[in-house]
């Protein structure tokens, strides 16, 4: 499943009442690999630090209608409901290809899909598509400052939702997408070309992030607090799960 030794801990003591502390299995990983084992593979490791920039203009430039997130609600930032998401492109390799990813601030519930290059009206073609069947549930979209998403008014129209831009270069401002982004690389490495990734390989990728425990739901899954707060059902899944 690709979960971390605290996720394992924490979920067999939440499900199980099971007490196994995290460093337990680190040591039994440890011996595994010493043993010539593979499950060390399966750890998050050798994660490349993004370096930080100081004082330095967006070059980008600027992105018309642009709403800033300072305007952005309060009640978004308390994580307290179901409906504010954080949006962005995990690119591929030598710019092959590229996936929307979206992130719901309350449930870390994930959504995924390929789009077709990094135009602003494919992005938004594929983003709006993502986020339809969870429109009763959309109520903010936060995004980076990247040309890709010049088309927000469409977007946020179409699925009756308020746009808002992050700071240029504040990426702590959209952090749950950024961490997101590091969980998805444990199964799309940098530099992989993504133009040959397949719809039934995304959706798996999704599943596992929807179904993972975390520690900061009390080892509780995405989906199971999706379920439990809105009774929603996502389509968009690679096997059918029930609520």
């Amino acid at each position: 499943q690709e979960w971390s030794p605290e996720q394992i801990a924490g979920r067999r003591q939440a499900t199980d009442g099971l007490r196994l502390s995290p460093e337990r299995i680190y040591q039994h990983i440890r011996a595994d690999q010493a043993a010539g084992g593979t499950l060390y593979q399966h750890l998050r490791h050798n994660q490349k630090k993004r370096k930080k920039r100081y004082g330095k203009a967006d070059a980008r430039g600027q992105i018309k209608d642009r709403v800033s997130i300072d305007q952005r609600p309060a009640i978004v930032d308390r994580k307290s409901r179901i409906g504010d998401w954080e949006i962005d492109l995990v690119m591929g390799g030598k710019r092959t290809g590229a996936l929307v990813s979206l992130v719901e601030r309350r449930s870390r519930y994930t959504l995924l899909d390929k789009v077709a290059s990094k135009q602003a009206e494919a992005v938004a073609e594929t983003t709006i598509g993502l986020l339809t069947p969870h429109k009763a549930h959309t109520e903010t979209i936060t995004a980076d400052n990247g040309k890709e998403f010049a088309h927000h008014v469409r977007i946020g129209q179409t699925v009756e939702a308020a746009v808002y831009f992050a700071h240029p270069y504040h990426a702590w401002e959209r952090g749950l997408n950024e961490n997101t982004n590091g969980l998805i690389r444990q199964y799309i490495p940098k530099g992989m070309a993504l133009d040959a990734l397949s719809d039934a390989q995304v959706h798996h990728i999704m599943n596992r992030l929807n179904h993972r425990p975390r520690k900061g739901l009390a080892f509780q899954t995405p989906h199971e607090i999706l379920c439990k707060e809105t009774g929603f059902l996502s389509t968009q899944t690679e096997i059918a799960l029930t609520c």
